[in-house]
């Protein structure tokens, strides 16, 4: 994190820029997870200003897409989250998002099926490539 984006976390908070910079996201999916109310930035004017909890959350939304969950799911775990905060449960947690064993399970069939679709369609593609290649 450089200087600037330091100096507004002291002053209270961050900007939609340094979210978008920070994380690597465009400005267009911070104002999408907030107009499904998955953060809540203040404003100030027409400025808006990420807290630290809106950080957090945006991690493990990013998390949760990158481990190939909806929208959906990770709004319905981050209301886990909060709901469970201090209480053990039967978790485990994997870049902060705390997934049951379902939940794990269920995600890993859906990954490897997808995978299998995606190796299939490689396959297929790369034929015919090759048949292109020797017209």
């Amino acid at each position: 994190m450089d200087t600037a984006s330091a100096g507004d976390s002291d002053a209270g908070g961050f900007t939609i820029s340094d979210l978008a910079r920070d994380f690597g996201v465009t400005l267009r999916t911070l104002r999408f997870y907030e107009s499904r109310g998955l953060i809540a930035p203040a404003r100030s004017g027409m400025t808006r200003i990420y807290s630290a909890r809106d950080r957090a959350r945006l991690a493990l939304i990013l998390k949760g897409k990158q481990l190939g969950f909806t929208l959906v799911e990770i709004r319905a775990m981050l209301a886990n989250e909060e709901k469970k905060a201090g209480s053990p449960d039967k978790s485990a947690a994997v870049g902060g998002l705390h997934l049951s064993r379902e939940q794990i399970v269920e995600q890993l069939d859906l990954l490897r099926s997808q995978r299998a679709e995606i190796e299939d369609a490689i396959k297929e593609l790369e034929g015919a490539l090759t048949r292109l290649g020797a017209g």
